[in-house]
């Protein structure tokens, strides 16, 4: 097995399908390794290609008329991204910049069409990918919607750490190189809140700080702050 349909495997909406049909989207894809930084591709640029983050991570942020970057999610390790674009000639809506050195797995519209239309089940997972995407959006409204300060932060902090954390005897460490103001943008407040908020927290035992590292020692009481 190549180390590209290994990685193809680890992607969980793929964990059903065949080698032949993974191999089949092996061998469109193209990859190429970005520095922290690199813009993958902007909001409004027209679409041309569905992503894969082999390695590192990349966050999709909209940006709003002044100015103000709005991240709507970080891809990590098996995520896919841009794959609203579709079978429809679109824009992109969102833009893709990578956080930190990261390899990157790209196919092009055209190409993977073609392959869904002859591999029904690779047709599936895409639409289930599609599908959580739609219920993270529903789910951030929402909270927009419902929870005070303090509940989209520990909502936030919570998502983060189910698709990023890794379990330790201490609890859930989450591990990103984003800023507090990165971290407010998502939560949908200012970079002075959300930094009261990580205080008081780590006041009441709920998180530890260190670094880049924020530590969950327990999540259900965490949880407990999300309405």
């Amino acid at each position: 097995m190549t180390d590209r349909l290994k990685f193809l495997r680890k992607i969980p909406y793929f964990s059903n399908i065949d080698d032949h049909e993974l191999q089949a989207i092996a061998d469109i894809m193209i990859e190429r390794s970005y520095d922290k930084g690199r813009v993958l591709f902007m909001e409004g640029e027209f679409g041309e290609a569905v992503h894969f983050v082999i390695e590192g991570r990349v966050k999709i942020y909209k940006t709003s008329e002044n100015g103000k970057e709005h991240i709507l999610y970080i891809a990590g390790p098996g995520d896919i991204f841009a794959e609203v674009i579709l079978f429809n000639e679109v824009n992109y809506p969102a833009t893709a910049e990578v956080m930190e050195k990261s390899r990157i797995g790209k196919i092009r519209n055209e190409d993977l069409e073609q392959v869904l239309k002859a591999h029904p089940s690779m047709a599936v997972a895409i639409i289930k990918v599609l599908n959580k995407r739609l219920i993270d959006a529903q789910q951030r409204v929402k909270s927009l919607a419902l929870d005070n300060t303090h509940g989209r932060t520990a909502r936030m902090l919570m998502k983060l750490a189910m698709e990023h954390g890794v379990k330790t005897e201490k609890g859930v460490e989450l591990e990103l190189s984003i800023s507090r103001q990165e971290l407010a943008n998502m939560v949908g407040t200012t970079r002075e809140t959300v930094t009261r908020v990580l205080m008081a927290f780590k006041k009441y035992n709920l998180i530890e700080i260190e670094r880049n590292t924020i530590r969950i020692p327990q999540p259900e009481k965490l949880k407990e702050w999300i309405n």
